[in-house]
C-alpha cells in the first residue's frame, strides 16, 4: 500500500498547525483558557480517555480489526512517542528553559524524521536531500525567531538534551506510525488511534494519581472541556486522519507550521513592526515549511 497525497492531506496538515497555534496563543493571551481545572497528567488523561472511546467506538460499528501482536505493540509505541514522551519531555525541562528554547528545539524534529524515513519506513518518498534542504532553512527560521539561550546550569543542559532525545524519539515515532498506518486491516487508522490514546491515557492516569491534585474551578472546568472539544480532539482526528496520507517528513512539518502560524497571528495583533531579524525568520520558516508540505516527489500508492 501506498500514501494518499494530494491537496485535502496538504489542507488538513495546515489546519492541524492551526489548531495547536490557536491553542499556545488562547493560553498565552487569554487566562480562562489557560486555567487549568486539573493537573497536566490528569488534563491529558481525559482528553485521550474521550478520544480512546469514541475512536474505539467507531472502529467497532465500522468493523475495523484491531492490530494485534507486533501491530498491537507497535501501536503503543505510537502513543508514548506522540504523547507520553514529549509532555513527560516538556514538564521535566519546565522551569529549566524557557517555552521558546523548547519550541526551538523540538523543530528539529522533521530533521531528524527526513534523516529516519529512509531506514524506519518500507516506502519513503523520494525526497532526498531536498527535503533536508527544505527541514534546515525552516530549522534557521526558527532560530532567527527563537534564538537558543546558553544554558545557565547543568540541569538546564540536561534539559535541552531530554528535549533533543524526544526530538529525535518523536520523528522516529512518525515514521514508525506511517508504515503501520498502511498494513493496519480496515478502510481507517481508527483502530491503532484507539489503542494508541488508550495507552497514552492509562500512562497519564497513573501519573495523574501520584500527582498532588489542584483546587477545581467550575467555570474554568467548562473552558478546559470546550478547548478539548474544538482544539484538542479535532487535533488528534486530523493527526491519526494524516498519518495514511502523508509520508512522516511532510507530517512533521507541524513542529514548523505551529509556530509560524502563530507568528503571523502575533505580527498581525502587534501594531508595531518586528525586528529584521524575525520578519527574516518568518520568511525563511515558511519557505521551508512550505517545501516540506507542497513539494512534489513524494511517492504515491493505493487508498485506504
Amino acid at each position: 500500500m501506498k500514501l494518499r497525497t494530494g491537496l485535502f492531506p496538504a489542507l488538513g496538515l495546515l489546519l492541524l498547525s492551526m489548531l495547536w497555534a490557536c491553542g499556545w496563543l488562547l493560553t498565552e493571551l487569554s487566562p480562562s483558557f489557560g486555567a487549568n481545572p486539573f493537573s497536566l497528567p490528569l488534563r491529558q488523561a481525559v482528553v485521550f480517555s474521550v478520544f480512546a472511546a469514541m475512536t474505539a467506538s467507531i472502529a467497532l460499528v465500522r468493523g475495523a480489526e484491531f492490530p494485534s501482536g507486533r501491530r498491537a505493540w507497535a501501536s503503543a509505541g505510537i502513543g508514548l512517542g506522540f504523547f507520553v514522551i514529549p509532555t513527560s519531555a516538556a514538564a521535566f525541562a519546565q522551569g529549566w528553559i524557557s517555552n521558546l528554547d523548547e519550541v526551538a528545539v523540538l523543530c528539529l524534529t522533521p530533521i531528524f524524521a527526513v534523516v529516519l524515513e529512509p531506514y524506519l519506513d518500507d516506502n519513503p518518498p523520494r525526497r532526498g536531500r531536498a527535503g533536508l534542504a527544505g527541514a534546515l532553512v525552516a530549522v534557521a527560521g526558527i532560530l532567527c525567531l527563537f534564538p537558543l539561550e546558553i544554558p545557565s546550569s547543568f540541569r538546564a543542559g540536561v534539559a535541552l538534551m531530554v528535549l533533543l532525545v524526544t526530538a529525535f524519539a518523536v520523528a522516529a515515532t512518525n515514521c514508525i506510525a506511517v508504515r503501520l498506518a498502511r498494513s493496519v486491516p480496515g478502510p481507517s487508522t481508527l483502530s491503532m488511534a484507539a489503542q494508541a490514546s488508550g495507552v497514552a491515557a492509562v500512562c497519564f492516569a497513573v501519573a495523574a494519581a501520584f500527582t498532588p491534585s489542584t483546587t477545581w474551578n467550575l467555570s474554568a472546568v467548562h473552558v478546559y472541556f470546550l478547548r478539548v472539544l474544538l482544539i484538542d480532539i479535532p487535533g488528534l482526528i486530523l493527526l491519526f486522519w494524516l498519518v495514511s496520507r502523508l509520508g512522516a517528513s511532510r507530517m512533521t512539518a507541524r513542529f514548523f507550521l505551529a509556530p509560524l502560524f502563530a507568528s503571523l497571528i502575533g505580527l498581525a495583533l502587534e501594531p508595531m513592526l518586528p525586528p529584521l531579524r524575525a520578519l527574516l525568520g518568518i520568511v525563511l520558516l515558511a519557505a521551508g515549511s512550505g517545501w516540506l508540505v507542497f513539494a512534489p516527489a513524494e511517492s504515491t500508492a493505493e487508498e485506504f
